[in-house]
C-alpha cells in the first residue's frame, strides 16, 4: 500500500531575510518552517535577520533528492538565485 501523505513532503526553500540576503534550506513543513525562522528559532543564520519570507520552494518525494538539490542551490551565486527566485 503507498501512502500518499509522504508523497512529495520534502522541501527545499529559499527565504529572503530583512537584511535582503538569501537562506536556502530543507524541510519538511515549509510554512512552520518560516514560522521558526521569525520566531528567532531557525538557522543561525536568520536569527537577527528577521523577518523572513518565503521566496521559493521545490518538493521532493525523497529526503535524499531534496538535500541534493538544496546542496545544489546552496552553491549557485545571488543572481543565479534571483532568477531561480523569478522562473527564469
Amino acid at each position: 500500500m503507498t501512502d500518499n501523505t509522504s508523497k512529495n513532503r520534502h522541501a527545499v526553500y529559499i527565504v529572503e531575510c530583512a537584511d535582503d540576503t538569501l537562506y536556502t534550506g530543507y524541510t519538511t513543513d515549509v510554512q512552520r518552517r518560516v514560522k521558526e525562522h521569525n520566531e528567532g528559532e531557525g538557522a543561525k543564520y536568520t536569527q537577527g535577520r528577521t523577518p523572513v519570507k518565503l521566496r521559493y520552494t521545490e518538493k521532493f518525494s525523497s529526503q535524499s533528492e531534496a538535500m541534493s538539490r538544496e546542496a545544489e542551490i546552496k552553491s549557485l551565486s545571488r543572481a543565479e538565485k534571483l532568477r531561480l527566485i523569478r522562473g527564469e
